[in-house]
């Protein structure tokens, strides 16, 4: 089961790296295509962007996000289980580019939140007398439920590309970008203590709820590559954070990455 679980994690990993590396890419080429100086025979049939009115556009100024998360660069020791996700919201401010309006960069404040499962796992971080641990706790009574939850206060800018700026929520679009962010809380949080059968043990009920905040183990701030590419309203998003979550020596190296689905407008 954790065997196959890895192989999931992983290959989902590698899929989020190479969407990134295809929006990259496929901006880049968009862009040299967008430049490209017009002959002689196609010049009366380009449209003149910088006399374009942008006058009550759309252009994604919210963002919502909501997918998978994951961890990589772990050792084996870590075991992540369930649908760990990813959700965050942005209010983006768009700088249109004068000369060519299809090209814009955003930047606006926002949340970033990660919920990390775990099976049978007891994360250390209220112990700040040896490194950050995850005990195998399936011999014993454990939680049948458990995750570590982030929050991220978060800055993001994007450089992004719309097909069509004049009607933004029937255009196809690429942006890419990164985004820094603080560290505004951490837990952990475990439901439900039961034995190594999975019996909720005696004096508890299977609504008991454990939530445990300890900042010590993990990094103030962070930088995270993002992407995202779709139409209208609806964008894939991958994200990958450049640094651990964990501090450097205090811990194993966990660097956090997402991908899912963007809901945007006004």
């Amino acid at each position: 089961m954790l065997t196959g679980m890895k192989i999931l994690l992983s290959i989902t990993y590698l899929n989020m790296k190479k969407i990134l590396l295809s929006v990259t890419a496929c901006f880049f080429i968009i862009m040299a295509f967008a430049q490209d100086s017009p002959t002689p025979e196609t010049k009366k049939k380009k449209k003149d962007w910088s006399k374009v009115s942008l006058a009550g556009r759309a252009n994604d100024h919210f963002m919502i996000q909501y997918g998978i998360a994951g961890w990589a660069s772990t050792p084996d020791s870590i075991s992540p289980k369930g649908f760990s996700r990813s959700f965050n919201f942005y209010l983006m401010l768009d700088f249109p580019f004068k000369t060519d309006p299809r090209f814009s960069v955003a930047i606006g404040p926002g949340i970033g939140t990660d919920h990390i499962f775990f099976d049978k796992t007891n994360i250390t971080h209220i112990d700040h007398s040896n490194p950050l641990r995850f005990q195998n706790v399936k011999d014993t009574n454990h939680y049948k439920k458990y995750k570590l939850v982030s929050a991220f206060l978060e800055l993001p800018i994007e450089l992004r590309f719309s097909s069509n700026p004049q009607v933004n929520n029937k255009s196809w679009k690429i942006a890419i970008g990164a985004k820094v962010g603080t560290l505004v809380d951490i837990h952990s949080k475990g439901k439900n203590w039961v034995d190594k059968y999975g019996t909720t043990v005696a004096g508890f009920n299977d609504k008991f709820v454990q939530k445990q905040k300890d900042k010590y183990f993990f990094n103030s701030n962070r930088l995270v590559g993002t992407g995202r590419i779709g139409r209208g309203n609806l964008t894939l998003f991958g994200t990958y954070q450049l640094g651990s979550l964990i501090k450097d020596g205090l811990g194993p190296t966990a660097k956090p990455y997402s991908i899912g689905l963007t809901l945007s407008g006004l």
